[in-house]
């Protein structure tokens, strides 16, 4: 008996290529286990040719799946099961391609309207004021110059800004700093 889960695995992935799975069949070689037992066939695959092609495979090892949701789905061998099971992984499979669409459009229209929709927001986002103070201590001075990056570091923590490690930004961040539109 055990439990077994593919972290960040697609349902779309055949079923020998997922390591918690091939794990789970590789204990119950040996051990008599002859069932397994699933919270939905969507968890199984949510690909029909998958789903179709993992049950063959697991019903030549003499392997029965349980679909908890549909108990008889994968037992049953008559064409109405047969039949149900397709169409349920059809409509499985179509939900999965809708949600990916969905996210995809809302993915786009944000980057449209906000310019941006994913990853780590940059300094200008959580403190334009910093990189307002940096563009401002990089400016160049009547009599010495432009300042170094490595000095507008020293000046920033002097004035008690750091990075989120309580750490002097490095000159890498300030130059990022001073590379991104405010």
């Amino acid at each position: 008996m055990g439990e077994f889960y593919d972290a960040a695995v697609s349902g779309a992935d055949a079923i020998d290529t997922r390591p918690g799975f091939a794990a789970m069949l590789e204990r119950i070689e040996g051990n008599g286990v002859r069932t397994i037992i699933l919270e939905t066939a969507s968890r199984f695959a949510r690909d029909l040719m998958v789903q179709e092609v993992g049950h063959a495979r697991l019903r030549e090892r003499g392997i029965d799946l349980i679909a908890v949701d549909n108990p008889g789905s994968f037992i049953d061998d008559t064409p109405t099961a047969k039949l149900v099971r397709q169409v349920l992984g059809a409509i499985s499979e179509f939900d999965k391609a809708m949600t990916v669409a969905k996210l995809r459009g809302a993915r786009e229209r944000r980057r449209r309207d906000a310019g941006k929709c994913e990853g780590r927001k940059s300094h200008a986002e959580l403190n334009p004021d910093l990189v307002a103070l940096v563009r401002q201590l990089r400016r160049r001075r009547p009599k010495g110059g432009q300042r170094s990056l490595r000095d507008i570091s020293a000046e920033l923590a002097a004035r008690g800004f750091m990075n989120e490690r309580g750490n002097a930004y490095s000159a890498a961040s300030i130059n990022s700093m001073l590379k991104q539109l405010s």
